[in-house]
């Protein structure tokens, strides 16, 4: 048996709609919307009584999606959209951007800010860190080289 791909990453959320929104100005398409619930999800999570809204956002090129998630029940119990990117656990998602600049200017209509700054790495990449709404980080790196 081997690996065949990474088929997607969890985001949890407040707002799925400002985190839709965010997303698909990145470049992701809305693939689907549902409520998940019943026995059977719970015992995949451990939750048993979960109710999960979830929002499935595709990558352009169709590989990998980004699985965003409202936990109406149970309540979430940790918050971690404001932990500095040196705390342990899921730190972020990179993604590639043909014009860094222009993708900023338009995810910043949507509340994103820039970590710190944009740097040069080497002759090869642009690159930074994004907060979006409710402090979901990303990656952003344009190759120049």
């Amino acid at each position: 048996m081997a690996l065949q791909r990474m088929d997607n990453v969890g985001i949890v959320v407040e707002s799925l709609d400002a985190a839709i929104s965010f997303f698909a100005e990145l470049g992701l398409e809305l693939e689907g919307r549902a409520m998940i619930e019943g026995e059977w999800s719970g015992r995949v999570t451990g939750l048993r009584d979960q109710r999960v809204e979830v929002a499935m956002m595709r990558m352009p090129d169709g590989h990998g999606r980004i699985e965003l998630s409202r936990f109406l029940a149970p309540p979430v119990v940790a918050d971690h959209r404001n932990a500095p990117v040196n705390s342990l656990g899921y730190l972020r998602v990179m993604f590639a951007v043909d014009d860094l600049d222009e993708t900023l200017a338009r995810l910043q209509k949507h509340g994103a800010q820039v970590v710190d700054e944009v740097v040069q790495y080497e002759d090869v990449y642009r690159l930074c860190y994004v907060r979006g709404p409710e402090g979901i980080l990303i990656g952003l790196a344009e190759q120049i080289g």
